[in-house]
């Protein structure tokens, strides 16, 4: 299995231990970055859409199988499946931002807390769902 990176975030968030721990928790607008060679893939992306946004949490620790949810230690351990950490064996981040502005193969999206440098792998549009 072979994932490309198709872009990057540009974000203020640099400090994952100071980063919101869910987009809608008060995260500043960030950039998705997109390489030229998907600018066709990219053309109908507009403001005011919905998309599903898919990172690869490349600062994870792949070997943790079982946390405290929100490093909450009153809280029970449980099974990484069961929750939102990024640290997993394989750590996608999955994402639901609103874009606000595209520009050429930048475009601003809000409520994503994926740190700056954050690889792309996907965006797929949120179908039948009103926000």
């Amino acid at each position: 299995m072979k994932l490309l990176p198709i872009g990057h975030v540009e974000s203020p968030l640099t400090d994952r231990a100071s980063a919101p721990k869910q987009g809608d928790e008060g995260t500043p607008e960030s950039w998705l970055v997109f390489a030229p060679e998907y600018a066709r893939a990219m053309r109908e992306l507009g403001a005011g859409q919905d998309i599903l946004l898919f990172t690869w949490l490349d600062r994870a620790d792949r070997s943790v199988l079982a946390v405290h949810p929100r490093s909450d230690l009153d809280r029970p351990e449980t099974g990484v499946f069961s929750t939102r950490s990024p640290d997993r064996p394989n750590p996608i981040g999955l994402h639901r931002v609103r874009i606000l502005a595209v520009d050429g193969l930048k475009v601003r999206v809000g409520d994503l807390e994926a740190l700056d440098g954050t690889p792309i792998v996907d965006v797929k549009p949120v179908l039948g769902t009103e926000r």
